[in-house]
C-alpha cells in the first residue's frame, strides 16, 4: 500500500475534494495570540457541510472506485464523523453505501448519518464498539462485495485529509510550528507529506489525548502497537492502533508529539469559543490544547502557530463536562482538600485564610467531634504557583490540606459526594467501571453485578461520551474476595480498584 511522497504530492494537487468540501477559513485567536504572546491561527475544518475534515478523505476514496465497484456499493464502520462524511459522500456520488455502527452510539450521530446519506444510506447498529462494528462491516464486505472506505489507513483517504495542509499553505506560509491532533493518523499523514516536500521548514507537532496515545506506543515499539484501552472523553481520536501507512509517514516525517489530558482539552473548547462562538468536539480542540501547553512549557513568543480545528460534532450534554473542567484545564482553577477543627468559629477563620480569592465551590462535612472535611475550589489568575502560594500559607497556619486538582476520581465523582461516610465499621472496596451507555445501561449493569456483594457506594456519572461511568463501593469480607475478583472478571467491564485514592480516603470512607 506503500505510496512514495511525490506521488502523494500529486494525489493531493489532483484530489477532487471540492465537489463536496469547502476551502475552510485559517481565523486567527487575537484573544489566545494576545494571552500567550504569538500569532495563533486556527483551520476551521468546523466549516464543511458534515462539520468535519473526514469528508475530505472519504470523496477522495469513493471518487478513486472504478464504475465495476460503485455500483456494487460501499461500505465503512464509524462511530462519528467518518460515517458522516462517508455518508455525504455517497448521496452526492449517487450510489449506495451501508455504514455499520456500534449500538452504543448516541442517536445524535446515528441521526446525522441518516441525515446526510437520505436513500442512499443503509445504517446498521452492530456490537458495543467500533472494533466489532468493524469487524461486522468487513465481513458484510465479503459476503456482498462492497468496497470498503477504511477511515484512515488508505492512500486515498490521507490524500484528500492533506488537501487540508495545501490549503494552509496558501493561506499563510509563514506558520513556524503546526499542531495536529492524531487519532488513526490519517489528518496528520497527509498534512505531514505535503508540508515536508513543500515547506519543510515548518515544525509538525502531533497530539494525542493521553487516555489514546496510540501513536506514542507506535513509536516507542517502531511500529503499530495496539493500546490496552482507550479514553472515552475524546472520541474522535479514541483509537487502539494507528494505520500502519499512517505511522510509516508519520514516524519519518512529523517532528514531535505530545499528549494533552482531559481538562487541557476542556480549556481548549473554551479558548475556542472565545476567539471564535464555535464549540469544538473534544477531538477538534486537540491541537489548541497543546498550542497552549507547548507555548507555555517552551516558553515561545513572537512565534507563528497554527492548529486544526478538526471537528465540531459535540454531544450537548458533554457540555456540563466540559464547562465544569475548562478551568482546571487553564489552571484558573484549583480544587483541594482542607481539615479543620470541629469547633465554633473554625470555618469562619478558614475562610478568612483564604481572603479575598473567588471561590467556586465549597463543600463541608462534619467529621468527627475533633475536625471537619471541606472540599474546595478557587479561581486563580497566577495558575498552580499561586495555588502552592495558598497552601504554604493554610499549612504555616496549621491546616492540613492538599491539591485535587490532578485527581481524576475526585473531580469526576467524589466532589459531588462529600459528606457520605458508613455509619459502621465495613470491609469496603470502591472500585471504578465503565459500561457501555445505552438506554436501560445502568440497569444492565446493576443487574449484570448481581446481589451477591453489599453496595456500599455508588455514584453514576455520564457526561454525553459513548461510555457510563460508575464508582462503587462493596461491602467485601476478606474471605470472599478471591470469589470477588473472579465475579469482576466475568462481568467483562473496565474496572480499576481505588480503595487508596486519597480523595476516597479523605471524604468518604470510614475514619482509620
Amino acid at each position: 500500500m506503500s505510496v512514495s511522497d511525490h506521488e502523494y504530492l500529486k494525489k493531493i494537487l489532483l484530489a477532487p475534494v471540492y465537489d463536496v468540501a469547502v476551502a475552510s477559513e485559517l481565523s486567527y485567536m487575537s484573544l489566545l495570540s494576545a494571552e500567550l504572546g504569538n500569532d495563533i491561527f486556527l483551520k476551521r475544518e468546523d466549516q464543511q457541510p458534515v462539520k468535519s475534515f473526514k469528508l475530505r478523505g472519504a470523496y477522495n476514496r469513493i471518487n478513486s472506485l472504478s464504475d465495476a465497484q460503485l455500483n456494487a456499493g460501499v461500505i465503512g464502520a464509524s462511530a462519528g464523523n467518518h460515517a458522516q462524511g462517508l455518508a455525504y459522500s455517497a448521496k452526492m456520488k449517487g450510489i449506495k453505501a451501508t455504514i455499520v455502527m456500534p449500538e452504543t452510539t448516541p442517536d445524535i450521530k446515528i441521526d446525522a448519518v441518516r441525515r446526510f446519506g437520505g436513500d442512499s444510506v443503509d445504517v446498521v447498529l452492530h456490537g458495543t464498539s467500533f472494533d466489532q462494528a468493524s469487524g461486522h462491516a468487513k465481513a458484510l464486505c465479503e459476503e456482498f462485495g462492497y468496497t470498503f472506505v477504511p477511515p484512515f489507513d488508505d492512500p486515498d483517504v490521507i490524500a484528500g485529509q492533506g488537501t487540508v495542509a495545501r490549503e494552509l499553505l496558501e493561506q499563510n506560509p509563514n506558520i513556524d510550528i503546526l499542531f495536529v491532533a492524531v487519532g488513526g493518523g490519517g489528518l496528520a499523514a497527509g498534512i505531514a507529506v505535503y508540508l515536508k516536500q513543500l515547506k519543510p521548514s515548518i515544525k509538525i507537532v502531533t497530539v494525542e489525548s493521553e487516555e489514546s496515545a496510540c501513536f506514542i506506543k507506535a513509536r516507542e515499539a517502531g511500529t503499530p502497537t495496539e493500546l490496552d484501552s482507550v479514553g472515552i472523553f475524546a472520541d474522535g481520536v479514541a483509537v487502539k492502533v494507528m494505520g500502519q501507512e499512517t505511522f510509516r509517514l508519520c514516524n519519518r516525517l512529523v517532528d514531535e508529539t505530545i499528549t494533552v489530558t482531559n481538562d487541557e482539552i476542556c480549556g481548549a473548547i473554551k479558548d475556542i469559543f472565545d476567539d471564535t462562538r464555535v464549540i469544538a468536539e473534544p477531538a477538534g480542540a486537540l491541537s489548541v490544547a497543546a498550542i497552549r501547553k507547548y507555548a507555555k512549557e517552551h516558553d515561545l513568543k513572537g512565534k507563528v502557530l497554527g492548529g486544526i480545528l478538526c471537528g465540531a460534532n459535540i454531544n450537548f450534554h458533554t457540555l456540563r463536562y466540559v464547562s465544569e473542567r475548562c478551568e482546571l484545564g487553564e489552571q484558573k482553577e484549583a480544587v483541594f482538600a482542607v481539615k479543620i477543627p470541629e469547633s465554633k468559629g473554625a470555618f469562619k477563620q478558614f475562610c478568612e485564610c483564604v481572603g479575598a480569592k473567588a471561590i467556586t465551590e465549597f463543600n463541608y462535612r462534619y467529621a468527627s467531634d475533633s475536625e471537619a472535611h471541606i472540599f474546595v475550589g478557587v479561581k486563580l489568575k497566577g495558575g498552580q504557583k499561586e495555588f502552592a502560594e495558598l497552601q504554604g500559607d493554610l499549612e504555616n497556619k496549621g491546616y492540613d490540606c492538599f491539591n485535587l486538582s490532578n485527581n481524576e476520581l475526585a473531580k469526576l465523582h467524589v466532589r459531588h459526594m462529600v459528606g457520605g461516610r458508613p455509619p459502621s465499621i465495613l470491609n469496603e472496596q470502591v472500585f471504578s467501571f465503565e459500561f457501555p451507555e445505552r438506554p436501560g445501561a445502568l440497569l444492565n449493569f446493576l443487574n449484570t453485578l448481581g446481589e451477591q456483594w453489599n453496595i456500599t457506594l455508588f455514584h453514576y456519572r455520564n457526561h454525553g461520551a459513548a461510555e457510563g461511568l460508575v464508582l462503587v463501593g462493596f461491602d467485601i469480607a476478606p474471605d470472599s474476595r478471591e470469589a470477588f475478583n473472579q465475579h469482576v472478571v466475568e462481568l467483562g467491564y473496565k474496572v480499576e480498584e481505588v480503595t487508596d485514592n486519597p480523595a476516597y480516603r479523605f471524604f468518604l470512607s470510614q475514619p482509620e
